[in-house]
């Protein structure tokens, strides 16, 4: 997959190098489900997707700058289940590539490949209550806050919050209709 900056290329055992590059660093991980201290842990991460691709339930790409071929992060969908159409949907960058615009360039990419070729109606994306920051990303690409799943989760010794957003297809093709595709 193209957008105008980046490239996204399916991930490959061969990317774990870069996978731990990002899932190693706590800036990136101070929010995320999972931390890989050591390149030989990040193969739980790479065994992951595999598992996804091998059971149909999801796929992450790399996100490579398109000039240079860098690495800049990962971003995909987890949990698809093609019954009820929907899947998680989630990105992380490494630091050094933050406030330069991906996230506007890559998740409407992201979009189109989850409505128009895994043909889904739903897409949701669950996010620690104290991740104000990725809360007001969701809400920018005009997914909507459900609620919040209170206590939810153990994480670090102490139970926390998760709240819920989605955008249906139907939103996705009204804002498409309102704005270009590169500005959604």
């Amino acid at each position: 997959m193209k957008t105008k900056r980046f490239e996204l290329n399916e991930i490959q055992r061969k990317d774990i190098v870069n996978i731990h590059k990002g899932l190693s660093d706590p800036r990136v991980t101070a929010y995320y489900a999972v931390h890989f201290s050591t390149l030989e842990d990040t193969q739980e991460q790479m065994d992951w997707y595999d598992d996804l691709k091998n059971k149909g339930t999801g796929i992450w790409w790399g996100i490579y700058l398109a000039d240079s071929g860098e690495f800049c992060g990962a971003g995909g969908f987890n949990g698809l289940d093609r019954e009820h159409k929907k899947a998680e949907i989630g990105l992380w960058l490494l630091p050094e590539f933050w406030g330069q615009g991906i996230m506007k360039e890559v998740m409407p990419r992201l979009f189109q490949e989850g409505f128009e070729q895994l043909d889904l109606n739903r897409i949701e994306g669950f996010v620690e209550s104290g991740n104000s920051k990725c809360k007001k990303g969701l809400e920018k690409f005009h997914f909507e806050h459900e609620g919040t799943m209170r206590q939810c989760e153990f994480k670090n010794g102490k139970f926390i919050d998760v709240d819920i957003f989605s955008i249906l297809k139907s939103d996705y093709e009204a804002a498409r209709e309102k704005v270009h595709a590169n500005e959604f």
